[in-house]
């Protein structure tokens, strides 16, 4: 707000329960307790390079050790490919036919950031505004408090950024690899009927330094470009879907596809993060095993993990408040403020 003009109105929402929280941290501590698990093993820098399905309907895996080319395989009854922006290709590698229903398009994303101390000492919070037009949910604009091995930096952004890669290490051919004579029509009716996306994701790629610093201007007028630099964070895979009547459709979020035996599955999609992973395995487990995911045991078992699960929290204000205070308590923070329902409505440019 420093800085700012006295008479310009602004709207905010502030929550005193929020968090930021270290998924790379969760993933270590999740695998370590999985390592204690004789039947649970852990292969880094390995690769995926084939599929073959076995006349059991199980599958033989061969993997490649990166660091010195050398194969082994793996026989497994059930596979669950959760490889990013990887995804795709693996997934069209086990032939099944359900894999000719999606094609790939990437988008990758740079941040402003900030390492002066003068500048993150000041700013300790995470504060979203809204997307432009057009754009894909992910690139709502926000300007973040957050620690880079170990060191306190201010990001703004995202700025969308092209590449026909599907991985930040990917390869350039990864957009043309994936490409097959079932999904590039599709693909062509979606940058026909998403004119929008294709103009803003234009525009994202013509910005100049300049632009971008003017657009960190809107949400702190005190910046100076010379504490500011430009960095790539990563790169995302939206997909494109088969349809009967557009021909194809642009997805914006996750698809868990599952073969028709039910022994394969893949999340594909541009917001598989760790934000929305608890929802997606209980889908993923959902479609592979239906009928078990329905017996009274299973169900017993997931609402104690998850005891809000297959209730609906919109309107429930007593259920959200129970939500709230058990993560607030789990996690260690500050009890989240007492949910109440508006006695009148609220009128617009207010905050309820």
């Amino acid at each position: 707000m420093a800085g700012r003009d006295p008479q310009q109105k602004v709207a905010a929402t502030w929550t005193p329960a929020g968090t930021d929280v270290n998924y790379g941290e969760i993933t270590r501590q999740l695998i370590g307790s999985l390592q204690k698990n004789e039947h649970f093993t852990l292969q880094t820098s390995s690769e995926v390079t084939e599929f073959k399905r076995n006349g059991d309907n199980s599958w033989h895996v061969t993997i490649e050790d990166v660091k010195n080319g050398k194969q082994h395989a793996i026989d497994a009854k059930y596979v669950f490919i959760g490889a990013g922006g990887g995804a795709l290709k693996l997934l069209q590698k086990t032939g099944i036919p359900e894999a000719d229903n999606y094609a790939g398009f990437p988008v990758g994303g740079s941040f402003l950031m900030t390492e002066n101390p003068d500048v993150t000492r000041q700013h300790l919070e995470k504060v979203y505004g809204q997307a432009s037009v057009g754009a894909p949910p992910m690139s709502v604009p926000h300007i973040d408090a957050r620690f880079i091995d170990g060191k306190r930096v201010v990001l703004f952004g995202p700025f969308a950024t092209f590449s026909t890669k599907f991985l930040k290490e990917g390869s350039f051919f990864d957009l043309l690899s994936t490409t097959t004579t079932s999904n590039v029509l599709p693909m062509t009716h979606v940058g026909l009927d998403n004119f929008d996306l294709v103009k803003y994701l234009i525009s994202q790629v013509m910005l100049s330094d300049d632009d971008r610093f003017a657009a960190l201007k809107e949400y702190y007028p005190e910046a100076r470009k010379e504490d500011w630099k430009l960095i790539q964070a990563g790169q995302r895979v939206q997909i494109i879907k088969k349809d009967a009547d557009k021909g194809g459709v642009l997805k914006l979020g996750t698809e868990v596809v599952v073969d028709q035996q039910r022994t394969i599955s893949a999340l594909l999609g541009a917001s598989p993060g760790a934000s929305t992973a608890a929802p997606i395995t209980l889908n993923v487990i959902k479609k592979l095993f239906p009928e078990q995911f329905n017996s009274p045991e299973w169900q017993s078992k997931i609402r104690g993990i998850v005891p809000s699960f297959g209730q609906t929290l919109n309107g429930n204000t007593a259920l959200t408040q129970q939500v709230w205070d058990d993560t607030a308590t789990t996690l260690q923070l500050t009890k989240p403020p007492v949910i109440t329902m508006p006695t009148a409505p609220v009128a617009a440019g207010q905050t309820g």
